[in-house]
């Protein structure tokens, strides 16, 4: 009884690669294989890379946009069995690699790998969304209902009878869950707690996303994020899970997580701060008398106002406000403006070097097989031409002496410092971005007076909802 999920990968390839490479998961890389490129996370990475190169026309580790994110680079399917079938790893990973060929063809370019380090054995394919003949591989329901499919036909080859479908529509729970409740844990509970191990650990939403899925949880994207853990049944909103998990909530817990509020307000009065302060002391009122929706900073201590994410968001916005000397909403959108055009020419200069140092470690990789093959006493045929290909290469690039290859891998060492310290700025300039951005939208409400009232409609609505669902407890 097999499942099949799919998550797209837009910047990760080489993390995605290693992590389903990992030797203690696949009992030391036996059920490891791979189709048109290396099975080692180096050597598999660089292959899709230049394939994805060629045929797309973009770089395939060019930083993200600003905004977006960017485009799909390689798919990351895992085939997961039902314990009660009881396959084996063996038999599993040759249902991986017959699933592979069977589905995307033997041009393919695909990592396979088979994990037993959990109760169930699971299949996982980072596969390069360009295949070596230039065909594109797309991820959306569409494919993966056919993919499902093309599982479902391989398992019953191997004698692995498929998920019946016409069973399991009525009120029955799996066994998974069912032994959950007996227990007394809670799916919601474990998702929860899942969500605040990895908050301190992930710059966005999406990562945190990617980050559950990488850990075995089923994402649905759309108007509302769904998530569900393995053995579970049914997806939950991520707004079921309380005020604390929407989307609103982890993003503000995640962005303003390292945010200090200890600034002491100096300088000139500016009308912004007035405003901060006064709303700042309208929501803590709000928060005592129990007017606003309970979202907590931290989940391990007591709702309190100290430790409501709406106050601390306003307090660590005014801290910012106040460091970087904010005096009104105009100079705000000017800086806001002055970070887009930065981070354009951050990410121009970042694409140029990164350029620069793959071609620096082509030539690099060139001069390590001359070197190797240069006073060997009788070379190949194969290996004489190899070597005629790396003294060209070294001649037209002025490398004539071993003063000039270490000047080569010198110069390596500097881009790549140079590459390290600008990502470094670039990552900076992303999160100042999106700081600025989320005070302007914020303070557009509080000088629209429409803060407050956001609140304290947020909080009748939930109040309805939960009277409605009280007095109709089948709905």
């Amino acid at each position: 009884m097999p499942y099949v999920k799919s998550i797209s990968i837009h910047a990760t390839v080489n993390r995605s690669i290693a992590y389903i490479l990992d030797p203690e998961k696949t009992e030391d890389l036996l059920y490891t294989t791979s189709l048109n490129c290396m099975t080692n996370a180096k050597d598999a990475y660089l292959a899709m890379k230049t394939v994805y190169e060629h045929f797309s026309g973009e770089k395939y580790n060019a930083p993200l946009p600003l905004k977006g994110k960017g485009s799909v680079k390689a798919i990351h399917y895992i085939q997961s069995f039902d314990p009660k079938d009881n396959v084996s790893p063996e038999l599993a990973h040759r249902i991986a690699k017959a699933f592979a060929r069977k589905t995307f063809g033997d041009d393919c370019q695909i990592v396979i790998a088979t994990h037993n380090d959990r109760n169930h054995v699971h299949n996982h394919f980072i596969l390069n969304v360009y295949s070596l003949t230039g065909k594109k591989y797309n991820a959306n329901k569409k494919t993966l209902d056919r993919i499902k499919e093309y599982s479902d036909r391989v398992c019953l080859a191997f004698g692995i009878q498929p998920y019946d479908k016409s069973k399991g529509k009525g009120k029955t729970i799996a066994y998974n869950e069912w032994e959950h409740k007996k227990r007394g844990t809670s799916w919601k509970q474990k998702i929860r707690l899942e969500i605040d191990s990895l908050i301190g650990e992930v710059k966005n939403i999406d990562e945190l996303l990617y980050e559950m899925e990488m850990k075995g949880y089923t994402v649905k994207r759309g108007k509302y994020i769904s998530i569900k853990a393995e053995g579970q049944q049914r997806f939950v909103r991520l707004k079921t899970l309380g005020e604390d998990y929407c989307e609103l909530s982890l993003v503000s817990r995640i962005r303003w997580k390292d945010t200090g509020t200890n600034y002491a307000l100096s300088g000139e009065p500016a009308p912004i701060r007035d405003d901060y302060i006064r709303t700042i002391n309208d929501v803590t009122q709000l928060a005592r008398e129990g007017k606003k929706i309970q979202r907590k900073r931290d989940n391990s201590a007591p709702y309190s106002p100290e430790n409501d994410i709406d106050i601390y968001k306003l307090s660590a916005q005014l801290s910012i406000i106040n460091r970087d000397n904010i005096h009104s909403i105009g100079e705000l959108d000017g800086k806001i403006s002055k970070l887009k055009d930065e981070y354009e020419n951050t990410r121009q200069e970042l694409n140029s070097l990164i350029m620069k140092n793959e071609r620096l470690e082509t030539l690099a990789e060139q001069t390590d097989i001359y070197l190797s093959l240069v006073d060997k006493p009788d070379p190949s045929a194969a290996e004489q031409l190899q070597l005629n290909i790396c003294k060209q290469t070294l001649h037209n690039n002025n490398i004539k002496s071993h003063s000039d290859i270490d000047r080569l891998k010198s110069l390596q060492q500097e881009t790549n410092k140079k590459i390290a310290a600008l990502k470094n700025s670039f990552e900076d300039c992303k999160q100042l971005y999106e700081i600025y951005s989320d005070i302007a939208d914020t303070y557009k409400g509080i000088a629209t007076g429409d803060f407050i009232s956001n609140l304290i409609n947020q909080k009748k609505r939930a109040e309805k909802l939960k009277k409605n669902k009280k007095s109709n407890p089948n709905q």
